[in-house]
C-alpha cells in the first residue's frame, strides 16, 4: 500500500530544507473533492478552514497545504494556489477559477533556524513534485522538523515525522492516512501500550519518562505552544461535506489513542478528510477504518524518523 496516494485522483509531494530543518507537503485533488476538518487542539495555526464547512458555498477543494515553519508556514500554501491556478485548476468565480487549498501549519522553529520557514516557492516547488507515487516517510516535507516527547524541552525530545498507512474494507473501498507527528506527548502502540517514542529520563538516556505520570507529578517546563500532530484521511467512497466532516473526527481518535497526552492546550492538533471516489460504504465503518490508519500512521511517523538537529530517532 502507498498510503494516501492509494485514493485515485490524489498526489503528495514533499519538499524539504535539511539545513534549516523544516519542510512543507503538498496533497493534491485536482478534480476536485468533497473534505471535512476537525480541530482538536488549542494551539492550531490553519488558513481557508472555513471552506470545509458544510454551510460553505465551495463543494469540493483542490489541495491541501501542511508545512513548518508556524504560522509563517501558512505562506506556503500560496504556491500551491500558484501551481493549480497555472493548471487551470479551481473554483470558478466568473473572471477566474480559485483553488481552494486549506492549510495547516506545526511548530518546527526550536531544532533548525527559526528564521527559515516555508515560502510560497516551496509551496509550489512541492506541488509540482507531487505524485501517485507511495507517499515518502519520516523526516520530510512538513514532518522534516516534527518531534515528540517535549515535556522536558528539545534536549530531551525525540525525532518525528511524517507517516502513512491504508485500510482495506471490503468491495475495493480504502481509507488512507498521511500524518505529520509533532506532538507535545508521546506516541504509544496501542496494540501493545508500551511507548514507541517521547520524552527521555535525560538527555543521555533512552528510557522513556511517561509524560503524563510525570506531568501528574507536577513536572514543569516544555509547555510553550508549540506542538502539532496533523493528520489528512482519504476515502474512495462517497460522502457528503457532513459525512467529511463525521469522518476527520472519527479520524481524530486514531491521534487520541496513539499520543499521551493529546489535544492539550500546547498542541493544535487538526484532521483533514477527503472524499473522491464513487464507492458505496457506511459512514460508521469508514470511520474506524480512518481511526486504524491514522494510529499506524503515527506509529510509522517516529519508527522512521531519523536522527536529525541532534535529536535522537528511531529510523
Amino acid at each position: 500500500m502507498k498510503g494516501l496516494t492509494d485514493i485515485p485522483g490524489i498526489r503528495v509531494g514533499h519538499v524539504s530544507d535539511y539545513q534549516a530543518i523544516t519542510g512543507c507537503t503538498a496533497i493534491l485533488c485536482e478534480t476536485g473533492a468533497v473534505a471535512g476538518v476537525d480541530v482538536r487542539g488549542s494551539a492550531s495555526g490553519t488558513q481557508e478552514i472555513d471552506t470545509l464547512d458544510p454551510l460553505h458555498v465551495t463543494e469540493q477543494i483542490h489541495g491541501i497545504l501542511l508545512a513548518g515553519g508556524s504560522a509563517f508556514g501558512l505562506e506556503a500554501a500560496s504556491g500551491v494556489r500558484r501551481y493549480l491556478e497555472k493548471k487551470g485548476v479551481g473554483f470558478a468565480t466568473g473572471p477566474a477559477k480559485v483553488p481552494i487549498v486549506p492549510a495547516a501549519i506545526l511548530y518546527d522553529l526550536g531544532i533548525g533556524r527559526p528564521d527559515i520557514r516555508p515560502t510560497v516557492a516551496m509551496g509550489e516547488a512541492a506541488a509540482t513534485a507531487a505524485t501517485t507515487e507511495a507517499v515518502a516517510e519520516g523526516a520530510v516535507g512538513a514532518g522534516t522538523g516534527a518531534t515528540v516527547g517535549k515535556l522536558f524541552g528539545m534536549k530531551q525530545a525525540m525525532k518525528s515525522g511524517i507517516g502513512a498507512f491504508t485500510v482495506s474494507l471490503p468491495n475495493g473501498v480504502l481509507v488512507a492516512s498521511l500524518v505529520a507527528v509533532n506532538a507535545f506527548g508521546d506516541v504509544r502502540d496501542p496494540a501493545t501500550g508500551k511507548t514507541v517514542a517521547g520524552a527521555r529520563k535525560t538527555p543521555a538516556s533512552r528510557e522513556f519518562a511517561d509524560t503524563e505520570e510525570q506531568m501528574k507529578r507536577g513536572a514543569a517546563g516544555g509547555f510553550a505552544r508549540s506542538n502539532t500532530t496533523l493528520a489528512v484521511v482519504a476515502t474512495n467512497a462517497r460522502l457528503t461535506k457532513v459525512q467529511t466532516k463525521k469522518l476527520a473526527q472519527m479520524a481524530s481518535l486514531g491521534v487520541a489513542r496513539s499520543i499521551y497526552p493529546v489535544n492539550t492546550m500546547f498542541d493544535g492538533d487538526t484532521t483533514f478528510a477527503l472524499s473522491q471516489g464513487d464507492r458505496q460504504a457506511d459512514i460508521n465503518t469508514l470511520g474506524v477504518a480512518a481511526g486504524e490508519a491514522v494510529v499506524q500512521a503515527v506509529l510509522r511517523a517516529v519508527r522512521l524518523a531519523k536522527t536529525l538537529g541532534g535529536v535522537p530517532g528511531l529510523g
